[in-house]
């Protein structure tokens, strides 16, 4: 089960990168986000989720992090962070319809730096 959370740790940050870079090209070129962009975000969201509910069992097997800082870091990058963000992402583009994108590119830049962070943490990289 570790080696599925470690594997699957390395996805999210590059699912969330390709977010940010395609949120850039398409709020500056003025254009639509590809249909597919949406259903990467949800793949990604479902992921996260995934990746949480095998963090939980890992950890309630007594399986930590090998880290040289606070091991709740890890929990805090790879799970509490980026779902809060997302979470804020969804409600203010309801509010502010038009840049939903822009949204979700700034949401996913964050997503992507703090999953880099939690692998960090994870593999004891700090």
């Amino acid at each position: 089960m570790t080696d599925l959370h470690v594997y699957v740790a390395y996805s999210i940050p590059a699912g969330f990168a390709v977010l940010t870079l395609v949120s850039i090209y398409s709020y500056f070129s003025n254009r639509e986000a590809p249909a597919w962009y949406w259903t990467l975000l949800g793949i990604l969201q479902a992921i996260l989720g995934v990746q949480l509910l095998i963090g939980v069992y890992l950890f309630a097997t007594g399986a930590r992090p090998e880290s040289n800082g606070p091991s709740w870091l890890h929990y805090v990058y790879g799970a509490g962070f980026p779902i809060l963000v997302l979470i804020i992402a969804h409600v203010q583009s309801r509010k502010r319809p038009g840049v939903e994108v822009l949204i979700f590119g700034v949401a996913a830049f964050l997503c992507t730096f703090a999953t880099i962070r939690a692998l960090q943490t994870g593999l004891g990289i700090d």
